[in-house]
């Protein structure tokens, strides 16, 4: 049964496969240029995995520790996973001792891929759940541990590395558009972003963002009951 789950679910990583060998290499490569060991590469990628918060972690652990600045960033970096992790109550239920492990490792990507799949009954589903969300691990800190050692190779005339990000999130977003149940969705997290990020700027827009959002879904919800 794992084997045959594990070929139903790889194909699904592939795209975070390709972002995430190029972004988690870009954090090695950032945290070897930094000062920081080996150790402490993998031990971040290994304990925090959040790729965004661990390329803030590098300016944060660089500079004068402040208990409450680093509280601040990593509440508004990762505030949307409060969503995500409302969103996959139902889908995680009854997991085991998955179940924890799933939860730590519901990043945008994993979250996009288990949250949009449509699995018919021949896959154990919980499973399949599970081995996406070890994939995309795996692909993360492979990749950052990657970047570490090859550092040396990478001139530091090289610029760009962290789009790859973007370009993750765009081929994630194509990926879900194509399914007609998630459009209204996704129209809605863009035009709440876009506002957000209209009135408050880009330092302060994702808790705004957030907001927006779950009052746009509470009037969603309550407008498709009505019905």
């Amino acid at each position: 049964m794992v084997l045959k789950t594990l070929k139903k679910a790889f194909p699904y990583t592939l795209p975070v496969l390709t972002g995430y060998l190029f972004l988690g290499f870009s954090y090695g490569v950032l945290m070897n240029k930094t000062g920081f060991n080996l150790f402490w590469t993998s031990f971040m990628s290994l304990t925090v995995f959040a790729g965004a918060m661990q390329f803030a972690a590098i300016a944060l652990l660089s500079s004068a520790f402040n208990p409450l600045s680093t509280f601040l960033v990593s509440l508004l970096i990762n505030i949307r996973h409060l969503f995500y992790g409302m969103s996959v109550l139902d889908k995680y239920a009854n997991s085991g001792k998955k179940r924890s492990f799933m939860i730590f490792g519901l990043t945008d990507e994993t979250f996009s891929i288990n949250a949009g799949v449509d699995l018919d009954e021949s896959v154990h589903k919980k499973l399949f759940y599970f081995i996406v969300t070890l994939l995309n691990y795996l692909y993360w800190n492979i990749a950052s541990i990657l970047g570490h050692q090859l550092s040396f190779m990478i001139p530091d005339s090289i610029k760009g590395f962290e789009f790859v990000l973007t370009a993750l999130f765009y081929v994630l977003f194509l990926n879900q558009w194509k399914i007609k149940a998630h459009r209204l969705y996704l129209l809605i997290g863009f035009v709440c972003t876009l506002v957000a990020f209209y009135l408050v700027g880009r330092a302060q827009f994702l808790l705004l963002a957030m907001i927006l959002i779950l009052f746009a879904m509470v009037i969603e919800t309550k407008w498709r009951a009505s019905r």
